[in-house]
């Protein structure tokens, strides 16, 4: 296979805030072997390269952006070893990952339930719930990045922490080809019934059927975002189409007409009413792309 390059996407039909312009190109790997002409082929394209998995953490401005999106395909899991290493696409769904770990009988990462985005976009973002997150699973990745092209990490060439993964030594922008990770053997039964309590947790206190970013803000150290932005009254808060979820304060949802332009406005005025009641600089969970 070789690399496809497509026109220009459209963020807003790619990204679950359903939000943001249109980008100069896609070029889609379809394979990690591809990825070898990856360098090669933005250096034809004069925008810059960005890294785009199901969007599902992303705030995208309007209009036209100067923006060769790069997107993975969507691949099929396997088994390593015979046991219980198991080797992940980036490009896959994580809530279709999970299921599949589910049938298997592999356990480790029930409480990732819920969660939209991409197997790459979870390691990036080190994504996680509920205590769990996917780098405690995490052997080795397979990273791509525009100086030294692709190969495997393992967990002493990154430092992972709260939403943050970071490989050493890499050039941005940097994908996510493959990820293996260490899981345990139990009944299937077990962790489906894990899983079920989990997003029954999520779907009482989350809007997951909601056009939303996920969580807007990072929790600061021993404080809860969602807690500090509810008493102060932004639990449902609305600027246009857009606003802070009635049902958790830290989802900002595009209820149908928002503009990103509405969602950086609720954000600022979020961030200094935080600041100004209790000295507490919140510190953005989404990434905007402009």
């Amino acid at each position: 296979m070789a690399l496809k390059v497509l026109p220009g996407l459209t963020f807003a039909e790619r990204t679950t805030l359903k939000l943001g312009g249109r980008s100069q190109a896609e070029i889609v790997v379809e394979s990690p072997e591809d990825a070898a002409g990856l360098a090669q082929e933005l250096a034809k394209h004069a925008s810059r390269p960005f890294v785009l998995g199901h969007g599902s953490n992303l705030l995208v401005v309007e209009g036209d952006l100067d923006l060769a999106v790069i997107t993975l395909a969507k691949g099929e899991p396997a088994v390593v070893d015979g046991g219980v290493l198991v080797r992940a696409p980036g490009g896959m769904m994580l809530p279709k990952f999970l299921a599949w770990a589910a049938a298997h009988g592999f356990s480790g990462l029930e409480g990732l339930a819920g969660i939209p985005g991409t197997v790459g976009g979870a390691v990036a973002m080190n994504a996680g719930s509920f205590g769990r997150e996917i780098a405690d699973a995490l052997t080795r990745v397979h990273l791509w990045d525009m100086t030294s092209g692709a190969r495997w990490f393992t967990s002493e060439d990154w430092e992972a922490s709260y939403r943050s993964f970071a490989p050493k030594d890499v050039a941005a922008p940097w994908l996510v080809l493959e990820a293996e990770l260490m899981l345990t053997s139990v009944l299937p039964d077990t962790i489906w019934t894990a899983t079920d309590e989990t997003l029954a947790k999520k779907k009482a206190t989350q809007p997951i059927a909601a056009a939303t970013c996920g969580c807007a803000f990072k929790n600061p150290p021993g404080l809860s975002a969602g807690k500090l932005l509810d008493e102060l009254g932004f639990k449902g808060k609305t600027l246009g189409g857009m606003g802070f979820s009635p049902i958790h304060a830290n989802f900002l949802v595009n209820n149908g007409q928002g503009t990103a332009s509405q969602a950086l406005t609720l954000l600022h005025e979020a961030k200094r009413a935080v600041r100004e009641q209790y000295n507490v600089e919140l510190e953005l969970e989404v990434r905007v792309v402009r």
